[in-house]
């Protein structure tokens, strides 16, 4: 039985909206799931992010694998005491990160940023059948991830859904590569699911992930073939293509190849306003992405503009003696308080962490009315005009 259960589909796409049932509470999907990589949610408390509607976050494996360690986190009673979010949370498998280190450029492709620095170098010291032998970004120290290890850590962390150990690979390899990849992490697949099942714990749901870059063939075998496996969930991963165009090509083929499987079905690393529309559109429950939370850290407020990629830079001059708000009509607390744009902009020249917070809260929230609409346009059978106001220039409504 799906932990999933759809309460409305929508006639005109794949779009379905439900709950996801958790050890720790229910999801309403379609859902953002925004990133508590380092175990916060950068720069608010857990009951912020609640009270922004917000029923479930993602921890990251790999670096908290790293530092501070999963035995310290089991220490104190897993992840949701750690960080004292009591609602569900979601692991990834740790592939993502330690693959963006051998690969060099997988990161900065699917997140839509320039690769610079060491990170461009790569630190995978060998990639087998076992798994993955890197050094930490933390000491230097060899490290080992493979299978076992990522469902091993995922268990101490105690998350509601976790995620199998995955290779992701970027646009630049060539096909044989990514066929023998792809084929490696169906192997992948079989020994998480052989660990999970003698030694995870009760109640965690494993969702398997899709891969096969952007080759049509690879895509939906992979995809038939995670479905084929006892998976309480599916998630689409990997480098899904060079523009949105194909990207949204690229997940429908995965979508298609599933059918009517009734299952959760999760995108990673996507959250940029169109990318939910469409997305949502395709039959995808939930998402998660960095980037709400990363513009706000680096000046850069989400609003109803298409036209800059619903995108705003306070950092700018021009915003000096504006006394606009974030966003006219926004009732998140950042604009309800009435700070400006051009105290937004002081703050920000000053380095400011209050700015960051602001910034933050409104991010989250433009993201949670978003999909608070989706959701409720999936249940009213209103989806295809809202979608088209939405991408149009209209504002995500206030629950």
């Amino acid at each position: 039985m799906s932990a999933l259960q759809i309460l409305h589909r929508d006639p005109g796409s794949q779009a379905r909206a439900g709950v996801l049932r958790t050890a720790h509470g229910a999801v309403r999907t379609p859902a953002f799931v925004p990133l508590a990589t380092k175990g916060t949610v950068k720069g608010l408390a857990p009951h912020e992010v609640a009270g922004l509607g917000y029923d479930m976050v993602l921890g990251n494996t790999f670096h908290l694998f790293l530092d501070p360690g999963p035995e310290l986190i089991e220490h104190f009673g897993g992840l949701h005491e750690f960080m004292a979010w009591r609602s569900p949370i979601i692991t990834d498998s740790g592939g993502f990160q330690v693959f963006s280190m051998g690969h060099g450029t997988v990161a900065d492709e699917i997140k839509g940023r320039a690769p610079t620095g060491a990170d461009r170098m790569g630190r995978v010291l060998s990639i087998e059948e076992d798994g993955v032998r890197f050094r930490s970004y933390v000491n230097g120290e060899e490290r080992f991830m493979g299978p076992e290890t990522s469902m091993g850590v995922q268990a101490a962390l105690g998350s509601d859904l976790a995620l199998v150990f995955d290779e992701c690979t970027p646009l630049n390899v060539d096909r044989d590569y990514t066929a023998r990849s792809t084929e490696r992490t169906h192997r992948w697949l079989d020994r998480c699911l052989t660990w999970h099942d003698e030694f995870g714990p009760a109640g965690q749901l494993v969702y398997g992930i899709v891969q096969g870059g952007v080759h049509e063939d690879l895509r939906i075998a992979s995809a038939q073939e995670v479905a084929s496996r006892p998976v309480g969930g599916i998630a689409i991963g990997g480098s899904l293509g060079a523009d949105k165009p194909q990207m949204y090509e690229v997940v429908r083929w995965a979508i298609c190849a599933l059918g009517d499987d009734a299952r959760p079905r999760h995108l990673l690393g996507i959250g940029d306003v169109d990318d939910l529309i469409r997305g949502v559109e395709l039959g995808i429950d939930t998402f998660d992405c960095a980037m709400p939370t990363r513009l706000g850290r680096h000046g850069v407020a989400l609003v109803p503009d298409p036209g800059k990629r619903w995108r705003v830079d306070l950092t700018a001059a021009r915003w000096k003696h504006s006394r606009e708000p974030i966003m006219e009509g926004c009732p998140c607390p950042s604009c309800e308080a009435g700070h400006t744009r051009g105290y937004l902009r002081y703050l920000l020249r000053q380095r400011e962490l209050t700015a960051l917070r602001l910034l933050t809260v409104h991010n989250l929230a433009f993201i949670a009315r978003l999909m608070t609409e989706l959701r409720g346009a999936i249940a009213a059978g209103t989806l295809a005009e809202r979608a088209a106001a939405l991408r149009g220039g209209a504002a995500p409504r206030a629950a």
